[in-house]
């Protein structure tokens, strides 16, 4: 009998509030690279796809509900790859812990696609995209490192938007609102469904700047 997954959890509940237990990063990774961090993985197919196709870059997902997060990684050993890791957790309450174990100045790549949109206003703040948790993000990202935030819900990429802009060392990486493409290689599942029914999506891509710039 298929194990039922729920398609909405609540991150606000008890039992996400304890911090990501923090693995051993030598024993994750084979070698020392920089990192690109997908929070809300869902299935993980996006970073299987990515690790592959980019071996000189290590990808961490970051996921809710555990049994997609076994799942994939059961995927990622059976096809011996070393570049690649998920997690289970709400990264809402593990960002600080999390982030802080990393090798020293290596999270290079942020992206944050498709999030659960919590439609009604009384559940907004169950949204992934926090302040709190743009200030946390922004500090451990390299200089130069990139934020790619993707939605097809247009208050959902505004609101992200808004929530990392405000930051005041990342700088937009386009001049219109929303950028055309997806500078990424690969699509997530979500994004692919999107454009198959001519629904447009909403990016926008950020750019870490020193303080100084």
């Amino acid at each position: 009998m298929p194990i039922r997954i729920r398609q909405h959890v609540n991150p606000l509940a008890r039992k996400f509030q304890q911090p990501i237990p923090v693995p051993d990063w030598q024993k994750i990774y084979r070698q020392n690279l920089p990192i690109h961090l997908d929070i809300g993985c869902a299935r993980g197919k996006f970073l299987l796809d990515m690790a592959q196709l980019e071996p000189n870059t290590n990808f961490l997902g970051i996921e809710i509900r555990r049994q997609l997060v076994d799942a994939a990684n059961q995927t990622k050993d059976e096809l011996g790859l070393t570049n690649l890791h998920y997690l289970f957790g709400n990264m809402n309450s593990s960002a600080a812990v999390l982030l802080e174990s990393l090798p020293s100045n290596s999270l290079k790549t942020i992206s944050i696609q498709f999030p659960d949109p919590w439609f009604k206003k009384k559940h907004n703040k169950r949204r992934v995209v926090q302040p709190a948790l743009v200030e946390i993000l922004v500090e451990y990202l390299v200089e130069g490192g990139q934020v790619l935030l993707q939605s097809d819900i247009k208050e959902v990429a505004k609101e992200m938007s808004v929530r990392f802009a405000s930051n005041p060392l990342l700088v937009q990486q386009h001049p219109t609102t929303w950028l055309d493409s997806n500078p990424l290689p690969v699509p997530t599942e979500r994004e692919l469904y999107v454009l198959s029914q001519n629904l447009p999506v909403y990016r926008v891509l950020l750019q870490k700047h020193s303080v100084s710039e």
